[in-house]
């Protein structure tokens, strides 16, 4: 090894100094560390990042760069192809190491693989690591050893299996490289939007970075979980953790969130054990959107049932997709998710169901126009829960809703939301002359839903 040589840890969707096995393996190499950030949207089958996904992964960088420098250690952000620039990082820095976090889908795995084996033919060490998941994909799979298709099982899979491990603490100290790297200014990405600035009401709803995510876990395992079985429904209650962008931009580890809400479970009274049972299950649901993107990695733009290929969509109706967008449908609650959604860069889980199988139900346009809309504009909009939710609820994924199971939106608001809090607080005009009459009878439109789901049925038969 040569004097001083560095290693390169190369961050991802794992924005986080605290059980970030990468950095914490490059710290006990004894080598220098020089951290880097790529943006990579030009590599072959890698997805752009939408504009809510940009404007957050601005703000975190910020907060990820400042953390490292309080310790010693350069950020150093670069922008192209993975495939060309880490070897080219590599070499420039003369490092004799990398280190980094996997990531599951196939265009990803594709690159990471790619750089490996290159960089490895040239005597370089490449070491990478399970952070992001709980369970590695292929160490869930049935009797047969194929995936699992179905939540229950996989779940019951998982939970029969070793324990997650624990998470590994923040590293004390870490040595940085003596000398600056040339690095892009993150301004000049231009991740935020300016002209116009729609980004207000993200400001005033997240505050990104890792010590949020920390601080907001502790409010919910402290304050909220409790009531989080029976409120987590409700979408004008603060009942749920927030989360899910920290999770998807790695601000905090799912290991950390399981270790910490099981230790709070293991001595909590009957109705926090509840909470805390239900709230490992959906993460659990998460880790399995993850292992289905491994198996099926066009899930944002192929059906997972093959047979829903047959589905009859009629040629788009563009004024009713817009009107859907904007939060304009005549639809209480459909509108009151779409503005929320637009407006914070987030729409309460429940919500995101009504919406969902009221553009796809209703109004019979197809999921992947939902899901290339929730792609852009949500800030927890990742590769495996956004197809997979939105081809959930659309009846083509994996232990999909049945076919034949329409949200009705006016009796979802009722059960959900029955004071119209939430609506209030989301379509002030509602109840006015102001607002708008439905665009869709929607006992008219889930008659011709049900009518255009017998094709598939019939082709599946």
């Amino acid at each position: 090894m040569a004097v001083n040589a560095p290693a390169l840890v190369w961050f991802r969707e794992d924005l986080r100094l605290d059980d970030n096995p990468a950095l914490t393996a490059a710290s006990e190499s004894g080598r220098p560390i020089v951290a880097i950030y790529l943006l990579d949207d030009v590599s072959p089958g890698v997805r752009p990042l939408g504009g809510a996904a940009r404007w957050w992964l601005h703000q975190s960088l910020t907060a990820l760069s400042r953390s490292l420098g309080d310790l010693g250690v350069q950020l150093v952000l670069r922008r192209g192809a993975a495939g060309d620039e880490i070897p080219r990082l590599v070499q420039e820095l003369g490092a004799e190491a990398v280190f980094w976090n996997r990531r599951y889908g196939a265009a990803e795995r594709q690159v990471d693989s790619g750089i490996k084996a290159g960089l490895r033919a040239d005597g370089v060490e490449v070491t990478s690591f399970a952070a992001a998941l709980l369970f590695e994909p292929w160490t869930i799979t049935t009797g047969s050893g194929t995936p699992y298709s179905v939540f229950t099982p996989f779940w019951r899979a998982c939970l029969s299996s070793p324990p997650p491990r624990a998470p590994l603490d923040e590293p004390e100290t870490l040595t940085g490289w003596e000398r600056n790297v040339a690095t892009d200014l993150l301004e000049t990405w231009e991740l935020e939007p300016t002209r116009p600035d729609w980004a207000g009401g993200l400001r005033e709803a997240w505050q990104p970075g890792e010590a949020s995510a920390h601080r907001l876990l502790n409010e919910f395992l402290t304050e909220k979980l409790a009531a989080y079985d029976d409120e987590r429904d409700l979408p004008a209650q603060s009942a749920t953790s927030g989360l899910s962008p920290h999770l998807r931009w790695g601000e905090i580890s799912p290991h950390r969130v399981w270790a910490e809400t099981d230790l709070v479970r293991r001595g909590a009274s009957s109705r926090e054990a509840a909470g805390a049972s239900r709230f490992l299950t959906e993460l659990g649901w998460r880790e399995f959107c993850y292992h289905v993107l491994f198996a099926a990695p066009d899930l944002a733009t192929s059906n997972w049932r093959s047979s829903f290929d047959a589905f009859p969509w009629p040629p788009l109706n563009e004024e009713a997709l817009a009107a859907w967008q904007q939060g304009r449908t005549g639809i209480p609650i459909v509108d009151a998710g779409m503005r929320e959604l637009w407006r914070t860069g987030a729409m309460h889980n429940r919500v995101r169901m009504v919406v969902a199988s009221f553009l796809t139900k209703n109004l019979l346009i197809d999921w992947r126009e939902g899901e290339r809309w929730f792609w852009d504009t949500l800030v927890d909009a990742d590769s495996a829960a956004n197809g997979f939710n939105w081809q959930w609820v659309a009846g083509s994924g994996a232990d999909a809703a049945p076919y034949f199971r329409v949200f009705n939106p006016e009796l979802q608001a009722k059960k959900f939301d029955p004071h119209g809090e939430y609506i209030r607080q989301n379509v002030p005009e509602w109840g006015t002359d102001a607002y708008p009459e439905p665009i869709v009878d929607l006992a008219e439109t889930r008659k011709a839903a049900l009518a255009a789901y017998d094709r598939v049925k019939r082709a599946a038969d």
